[in-house]
C-alpha cells in the first residue's frame, strides 16, 4: 500500500510541475492584447479549483487532504479577487476620459 501513494504522490507532483512550467510559458507568450481575456479566463479555472479544494477540506478524508483544501481554498481566493482587481484597472485604461470644457 505505501508504494501505491508514493507513485501517485510523485506522478500528481510531475504533473503540478509540469502545468506550472507550460502555464508560465503559455502566459508570457500571449500578445498585450489578449491580457484582460486571459486573466477572466484565470479567474474560471480558480473558481473550478477553489470547488476541488472545497471537496477536499470536505468531511471526509484525511487531515492532509484537509490542510491542503484549506490552503488551497485561500489561495484560489486571493487568485480569483486579485484577477478581478487587475481586470478592472486593465478594463479602465480603455474608457474614454470625459472632456474639458476649455476656459474662454
Amino acid at each position: 500500500m505505501e508504494a501505491h501513494s508514493s507513485e501517485v504522490f510523485v506522478i500528481g507532483l510531475t504533473v503540478f510541475f509540469l502545468a506550472c512550467i507550460i502555464g508560465y510559458y503559455v502566459v508570457w507568450s500571449v500578445t498585450p492584447a489578449l491580457h484582460s481575456p486571459l486573466m477572466g479566463v484565470t479567474n474560471a479555472i480558480s473558481s473550478v479549483i477553489i470547488v476541488g479544494a472545497i471537496l477536499a477540506a470536505g468531511p471526509l478524508g484525511h487531515d492532509t487532504s484537509k490542510i491542503f483544501g484549506i490552503i488551497g481554498v485561500v489561495l484560489a481566493s486571493i487568485n480569483i479577487f486579485g484577477g478581478f482587481i487587475v481586470t478592472y484597472r486593465m478594463l479602465s485604461m480603455f474608457k474614454k476620459k470625459p472632456k474639458k470644457e476649455k476656459k474662454a
